[in-house]
């Protein structure tokens, strides 16, 4: 499959890919992903079957705006503050889906609920607009693996399967989406995500809880293991043996590793945040035996980088 750089032409080719119930990779401000006909099962089928994902696992819906949004689910006061602050961007919303919306089954694993973005890349944006239909997408990977932020890691990941592949260059947040769910009078954080917990907060005027470990599978990345390379991961080092590469954060990094990626020498979490996914691929790919993880600050973005983390260092 070529990867094809984003232009007019090959957006509507992927458009048309879609309409024919082909898969499409494309980049978004958070990852890639891959997506089809949210409303054709089998073209859904393809993106289970392409990543190896257990179809328990509910799949993000990408549309055009909240007025689409409302056709597909019920917004209740909150639903609809979250997405009035964060629409379009990096915010999934899991909301009731409503009974006539014509969304696959497999999109949302069978369950009552639908999660839901409104993207803001413009690759995304007109995409969608060319398309005129709901995307069903999850990051363009093989399930459990390190998500894509170029479309090289597309190729080299799935090869052939997409029928296009856009490339847009580097996504811009590098993480995937937060997400929300609103589905009754208390509003749950599913995964952590590009939008701070502490700035959804800020909107709804209250504190928000994270999912437990043991919840239901409600959204995409609350399977323990998730975001892992190939090489073991050891978090929190603070020295470095000569057979692990470092994957280091702020100034003051330790010697001694085969190889070294900072992900921001000034310790920015949004720079961190951004190369996170890049730089795990690129030292899985290194040769080395582990990969040793600096410390990272657990606030802010911290909190979705440590998650990642923490979910790609899962023994297998």
């Amino acid at each position: 499959m070529p990867v094809l750089p984003a232009t007019d032409e090959t957006i509507a080719r992927a458009a048309g890919a879609l309409a024919a119930g082909g898969l499409v990779a494309f980049p978004t401000e958070t990852v890639y992903g891959l997506g089809a006909d949210a409303r054709a099962a089998n073209a859904v089928a393809k993106i289970f079957a392409a990543k190896e994902r257990p179809q328990f696992n509910p799949l993000i819906v990408h549309v055009p705006d909240l007025e689409t949004a409302e056709g597909l689910a019920e917004f209740g006061a909150e639903a609809r503050a979250l997405a009035a602050a964060f629409w379009p961007g990096p915010l999934t919303i899991v909301a009731p889906k409503r009974p006539d919306c014509g969304i696959a089954d497999l999109v949302t694993a069978g369950l009552g609920t639908i999660a839901l973005r409104v993207p803001a890349h413009p690759i995304a944006r007109e995409l969608l607009e060319k398309a005129r239909l709901p995307i069903a997408a999850p990051s363009a990977n093989r399930s459990g693996r390190i998500s894509p932020t170029e479309a090289g890691h597309v190729a080299a990941e799935l090869g052939d399967i997409p029928d296009v592949i856009l490339d847009g260059g580097p996504c811009e947040r590098g993480l995937e989406s937060t997400v929300v769910s609103v589905v009754d009078d208390t509003p749950t954080l599913l995964r952590l995500g590009a939008v701070p917990r502490r700035e959804i907060e800020a909107v709804l005027g209250h504190s928000i809880e994270i999912a437990s470990e043991d919840a239901p599978i409600a959204s995409p990345g609350q399977l323990e293991r998730h975001y892992a390379p190939q090489t073991p991961v050891r978090l929190d080092a603070t020295q470095v043996e000569p057979h692990e590469a470092l994957l280091a954060f702020g100034p003051e990094v330790p010697e001694g590793a085969a190889t070294t990626i900072n992900l921001s020498a000034k310790g920015d979490l949004a720079e961190a945040a951004t190369q996170l996914f890049a730089a795990l691929r690129t030292l899985d790919e290194s040769g080395a035996r582990a990969i040793a993880v600096m410390p990272i600050p657990n606030e802010g973005l911290g909190e979705a980088i440590n998650d990642r983390l923490r979910r790609a260092a899962q023994a297998r």
